[in-house]
Formats: structure tokens, sequence, C-alpha cells
């Protein structure tokens, strides 16, 4: 019995684009999937009624599959509303759950929508200026030249004997 558990143990698991290593606790590799932070992981641990500590490789086919039904519909899975991660999408109007490659490409739309409108947030974004009202005296400098810098001197010619 001990050859077969051995078998079924994988090194690898990709799950929503992301790889996950099998020897890892399945809390913490949860975590590493976009989209999907701690109380997420958690969630989904006690949905799916896996223990937090179980080995990812010893995840079948079909727990995994369960896994990302759980993420693509969380809140059809019975996770609360305030646990997604976009409340109130823009363009429908429903509460989703991004994951994966999702969430990068739908901030890059929203940052370009909101430059397209030529709001506040939109033009410190295009400037790259920060956009939540921090301070930028001494912070967010980057590129820009600080305090005094001496000239260079030319090298000095060596003479010949």
């Amino acid at each position: 019995m001990v050859k077969k558990e051995e078998q079924e143990f994988r090194g690898i698991i990709r799950i929503k684009g992301a790889d996950l290593k099998g020897e890892k606790n399945l809390f913490v590799s949860l975590q590493r999937i976009d989209g999907v932070g701690a109380r997420l992981a958690n969630a989904i641990c006690r949905i799916a009624k896996f223990k937090r500590n179980r080995k990812v490789g010893t995840l079948t086919n079909e727990e995994i599959k369960k896994i990302e039904e759980i993420i693509d519909d969380p809140i059809k899975a019975g996770i609360p509303r305030w646990m997604v991660n976009r409340k109130k999408d823009p363009k429908t109007g429903k509460d989703t759950h991004l994951s994966g490659a999702d969430v990068k490409f739908t901030q890059e739309q929203d940052i370009k929508a909101m430059i397209r409108a030529k709001g506040y947030r939109g033009t410190r974004h295009m400037y790259g200026l920060p956009v939540r009202g921090q301070r930028t005296k001494s912070s967010f400098r980057g590129g820009k030249t600080v305090g005094y810098h001496r000239k260079k001197e030319a090298p000095k010619k060596k003479r010949k004997k």
C-alpha cells in the first residue's frame, strides 16, 4: 500500500496557471495563485473539506477540478460576497472573482480606462505619479537627480619620458 501512495504523489500541480509544488501545504500553495489570498485559501480548504496542511502532491484530479470550480465562482460555492476581489464590476455590475492572468489584464484595462476618461486618477497614472494622495516632496523621485554632483574631471594625460 505504501508503493501505491508514492505513485499517486505528484511533484508539481498546475492550477489556474500557477505551478504548485507537491511537497508544500495546500493552504500555503493556494496563495501562489494570482487572485487567491490567505482568507480565500482558508475558505477554499473549508468548503472543499481539505485539511490545510495536506500536501498538494496528494490531490487527485477530481479534487483539483473541485478547487478550480470554487476559485472560478466562489459565490456559487458558498463563499461570502465580501471575499471576492471585484465587487460591482463597472461593465456588468455583478460581484465576480478574478484569478490567474485575468487579474493583471483587468487591472491594466481599468487603468487605461481611467487614463482615457482623463480624471484625476487617470492623469496621475499617466504621468507615473502616486494616485492615492501621498506626498511627493521627497518620495517618488525616481529618475531625477537629487542633491549636488561635482563634475567629473577629465583624465590626466600621461607624460612621456
